[in-house]
């Protein structure tokens, strides 16, 4: 399945909301599991991003990505289900 779903990041002014799409499997009928993170806010996942293109904003995007998985999300929380 693919999903987006809203996460936040650490930038220089601070947590900020994003939207990130990730693939994830169903564990349950009420639950999915991150297996990999495709993009965060409709941009692939860098090391350098930046939410509004100014350098405060900037934030390690594959640090975040990488924390997302493994992660377990209730189905109703998601944003939306592309996929699957």
């Amino acid at each position: 399945m693919k999903v987006e779903y809203k996460a936040s990041v650490s930038t220089g002014a601070g947590w900020r909301e994003v939207y990130m799409i990730a693939n994830v499997e169903k564990i349950s009928e009420k639950r999915v599991k991150v297996l990999d993170v495709i993009s965060i806010d409709d941009e692939p996942v860098s090391r350098n991003m930046s939410r509004t293109g100014a350098k405060r904003q900037q934030f390690n995007g594959q640090y975040f990505a990488d924390q997302e998985i493994g992660k377990v999300k209730n189905i109703s929380s998601l944003f939306k289900i592309i996929e699957g």
